[in-house]
């Protein structure tokens, strides 16, 4: 290729995927253009992981968090989410990630009563509880990311979710045929995902969502899960982050053996992702899933998402995060500058996305650009 790189094209990026192409244009490509809409900085939300639920009534073949009753606690009580939340004020965190499986009412006995026990018949009305609980009485601002969602739900939780999440995972069907990652999970049903970040669009919250890499999907399967993406966010302009994740084979799944992305293989990954989502996307590697992370800044992000100094990744419990120091450390040699951010991203405070009473929580919280303060403000009303 001679000149400038070409625009995005479906079978150029499968190229890429598939080795058909050299891919150093597309590096060079993807690194123009983060620079162009996002300059040298990258960010971090600094955090605590809430697993409200390791309940879920879904299987899938990959995945360690969920668990069935006896294997851990039903809920966490909404005390012990204040206690996990104010240890993270104590360490100047600013978001209280939420994570928790898909309806386990729908599964679990034991679900059904706890919930029934608190006032609520639905998983979703707990979430709605408990997150209001640390937006009211913490400096911290919760990220919701329940699993499949309408309208009416995402709603309910906007005045207290300045941000909301549900990955994508993949837009193939294939992966919930039999033997597929996806066939004992009824809410990864991809039609499902995609209306559920419809309705986050129609309800304007800024919202996360991003693909998992190595579960058994095809270069073209990916590469259509981000254009899958790209459509949603041209269509509400809602998406404020994509993820990529690279599959990590866990111990005690039935995945165990199955093979990992290699760095330079899923480095072209998220370069084709910069390549298709464009220059004014964020766009995130979590960095505890590989040990030399600072490689995915050549391909193009601008973020590594949310870091605890505190609590350990509930849904990858076998990586630790990098220390801070490390973090902005490895990411100054770089060449890049690490800055904090809110769990809501500065392009979205305003209020045509944030409920009012969030907006004036989060404007106290921010700095001229937009950026988390050093110290977060105490309380809601603060």
């Amino acid at each position: 290729m001679s000149g400038r790189h070409p625009a995005p094209d479906r079978d150029l990026a499968i190229g890429y995927l598939e080795g058909a192409v050299d891919p150093t244009p597309l590096f060079a490509e993807a690194a123009r253009l983060r620079d162009e809409g996002k300059g040298r900085t990258i960010t971090f939300s600094k955090k605590v992981f809430v697993p409200l639920t390791t309940l879920c009534r879904d299987a899938c073949t990959y995945c360690t968090f969920a668990k069935p009753p006896g294997a851990g606690g039903v809920y966490l009580e909404p005390e012990e989410v204040l206690a996990v939340a104010r240890a993270g004020e104590e360490w100047g965190c600013t978001e209280a990630l939420f994570t928790l499986g898909d309806r386990p009412e729908d599964r679990w006995e034991q679900a059904r009563t706890f919930l029934a026990g608190h006032g609520c018949s639905t998983t979703l009305e707990y979430v709605r509880m408990t997150t209001e609980l640390v937006a009211g009485e913490t400096a911290l601002f919760p990220h919701a990311n329940p699993g499949v969602m309408d309208r009416t739900a995402i709603a309910a939780l906007r005045p207290s979710n300045p941000s909301m999440g549900l990955m994508l995972e993949n837009i193939s069907t294939r992966l919930t045929d039999p033997g597929m990652p996806h066939h004992g999970a009824p809410d990864k049903v991809p039609s499902l995902r995609v209306a559920t970040i419809e309705a986050a669009g129609l309800e304007r919250v800024p919202f996360t969502t991003g693909i998992l890499v190595g579960i058994g999907e095809h270069p073209d399967e990916i590469v259509d899960s981000i254009l899958a993406i790209v459509d949603l966010h041209r269509s509400y302009g809602h998406i404020q982050e994509v993820i990529v994740q690279n599959f990590r084979a866990k111990a005690d799944t039935p995945m165990r053996r199955n093979a990992e992305p290699t760095p330079a293989w899923f480095a072209r990954v998220v370069a084709v992702a910069r390549w298709l989502l464009g220059a004014e996307m964020n766009l995130q590697v979590p960095p505890n899933l590989t040990e030399r992370f600072e490689t995915y800044l050549s391909a193009g992000i601008n973020d590594w998402g949310g870091v605890s100094p505190l609590t350990i990744d509930w849904v990858n419990p076998e990586a630790p995060w990098p220390h801070l120091e490390e973090l902005a450390a490895r990411t100054g040699a770089a060449g890049f500058t690490l800055r904090p951010r809110l769990p809501v991203y500065p392009e979205f405070i305003d209020r045509r996305w944030l409920d009012d009473s969030m907006l004036a929580k989060v404007s106290r919280s921010v700095d001229e650009d937009g950026y988390a303060l050093s110290s977060p403000v105490a309380g809601a009303n603060a």
